[in-house]
């Protein structure tokens, strides 16, 4: 079962619309990639766009204070924002810090989900 969500490339929009995909994750984010996630995080290059500094900064400031952005989405999940780096004080790696832990909040959040849709899939 495990390699069922690591062997599904295409994106996770086209497979089915079950799932929210907040505009901070890339729109064509497909189980492969979530599968990754899950296995090691972002910052194993599993997701590129939460660990390049550049792209970490550029989610922020589009998405970081929305209303359904990266930080609400933080407080919503686990009550508070994680508390920041010690060692990394700079803004582009406080944006990757949050960033990447929603990105890794959010691939959990709809493994199971996930799993199950793909599941029905195969068993058509």
């Amino acid at each position: 079962m495990t390699d069922l969500l690591r062997n599904y490339k295409d994106p996770i929009a086209d497979l089915t619309s079950e799932i929210w995909i907040p505009r901070w994750v890339d729109q064509d984010i497909s189980p492969s990639t979530v599968a990754a996630i899950l296995q090691g995080g972002c910052a194993s290059g599993a997701y590129m766009p939460a660990v390049t500094y550049s792209d970490s900064v550029e989610t922020m400031q589009r998405h970081g204070d929305a209303e359904d952005g990266v930080l609400a989405y933080l407080e919503d999940i686990l009550g508070e924002l994680p508390p920041p780096p010690l060692d990394d004080s700079s803004w582009s790696g406080l944006a990757y810090h949050y960033v990447t832990h929603a990105v890794e909040l959010w691939a959990a959040s709809i493994e199971d989900d996930l799993r199950r849709i793909l599941a029905d899939k195969v068993a058509e």
